[in-house]
């Protein structure tokens, strides 16, 4: 089983939303857009979210590729959050290197469907919350 721990840290004397992140080893700063009150100083929430949805969509087809023997060249992932109303969408658009017959197009795009953070976001996780 794959785990990772993050934790946010804003400081009584930070700008407005600035936050602090520590995910594993990795040092990250969040924020809000300045049309939010926040100073754009990092991404905003849900694009760290769009971000896990590309990366891992990216890192699943190179593995994927790898294991086919097939050179994919460069691997893009352009992921958008859009709500309209009380409908939440998120589009991705995956675009290789190489051109692809196909059937190849068809296991790639039926592949990134069932990515784990694609997986993840389409369904449901519980969340338990401890105050303190």
């Amino acid at each position: 089983m794959h785990s990772a721990q993050a934790i946010a840290t804003i400081e009584a004397s930070a700008p407005n939303y600035q936050v602090n992140l520590q995910v594993d080893a990795h040092v990250l700063t969040g924020d809000e857009p300045a049309s939010l009150g926040g100073a754009d100083r990092g991404p905003e929430p849900f694009a760290f979210v769009l971000c896990g949805l590309a990366s891992c969509t990216a890192a699943t087809l190179r593995m994927y590729a790898g294991r086919k023997g097939w050179d994919l060249g460069q691997i893009r992932v352009f992921a958008t959050f859009e709500k309209l109303g009380h409908v939440r969408f998120i589009l991705r658009e995956v675009a290789v290197g190489r051109e692809l017959a196909e059937a190849e197009r068809a296991q790639l795009a039926e592949l990134c469907e069932r990515t784990p953070v694609t997986l993840f976001l389409k369904g449901t996780t519980s969340i338990e919350t401890i105050f303190r």
